[in-house]
């Protein structure tokens, strides 16, 4: 399986894996369907677990290799990581200010004219803004590989698909229980909830094409990934768990969330 996988193009390689992860927060947002209200510390904990995880593939998945690639640099190879990091996050930042959104558990509506829209509307997009990164870090892990022709690379990339899929469980839940308990349908809070993932296909293939049109700007690409993965944790997710006195559970579930990717990248990696 894994070696008709591997003969694929690169672009179908980086959408399956990415239609993997959607479907992970498919399997997230189903949960509406066996629960009735939100579980605050069920999702607290699932919440802290998935920061974990990215927490993690950040270093492993795409700055080590990052700084690896950029051991000929005429600064230091610190230098291409630590633009691509800083960059990733001011994107980030930048887009949080223009999209209109509102973060769970939250009443502070954030970006352009999101006053102007529903609460369900700027839940689905804070989420949908959420795995924008995700998307594009698995787009430029395979472009990665392919450019380097690293057997380490590729095991990479399929390690980050992994645990991405994994932690948008939660993430499905995120945005459908609380639709729901808002008292939209469980069909329409399955489909929001789910939906809410389609950009990460879309931003692999972009981060793919990215990477074959500009293969020097590789170490800064995967560094931006990164960076914006970060920021999403620090900014959003995070916070998101500090609430309704789970912080501790929370913290311990980030703990064994980066324990378990770690374990993931270093021994298939």
């Amino acid at each position: 399986m894994l070696d008709f996988f591997l003969e694929l193009d690169l672009w179908m390689q980086a959408l399956i894996a990415t239609l993997f992860t959607w479907t992970m927060t498919g399997v997230g947002a189903s949960f509406v369907f066996f629960t009735k209200e939100v579980n605050e510390k069920f999702l607290n904990i699932m919440l802290g677990f998935a920061g974990g995880i990215m927490i993690a593939a950040s270093f492993w998945s795409l700055l080590e290799p990052a700084i690896g690639m950029s051991e000929d640099h005429p600064i230091g190879p610190w230098f291409p990581v630590a633009v691509g990091f800083l960059l990733g996050g001011l994107l980030i930042y930048l887009f949080d200010k223009l999209i209109p959104h509102i973060h769970r558990n939250s009443n502070q509506l954030e970006g352009l004219r999101a006053e102007e829209r529903r609460r369900s509307t700027l839940l689905v997009f804070a989420m949908t803004f959420h795995n924008i990164p995700e998307g594009l870090a698995i787009g430029v892990a395979f472009g990665a590989a392919a450019a380097s022709q690293d057997p380490a690379l590729i095991i990479g990339a399929i390690t980050l698909s992994l645990g991405i899929g994994f932690q948008n469980i939660p993430e499905g839940a995120a945005v459908s229980l609380p639709l729901r308990g808002e008292g939209m349908s469980r069909r329409k809070s399955f489909f929001y909830g789910w939906m809410s993932a389609i950009v990460e296909p879309i931003f692999a293939v972009v981060g793919v094409l990215l990477i074959a049109f500009m293969t020097p700007i590789l170490p800064y690409a995967l560094a931006v990934a990164a960076g914006a993965m970060i920021f999403v944790v620090v900014e959003e997710v995070i916070p998101s768990t500090q609430r309704y006195g789970y912080a501790d559970i929370a913290a311990i579930s980030l703990m064994v969330g980066f324990t378990l990717m770690m374990i993931l990248d270093v021994s298939l990696g």
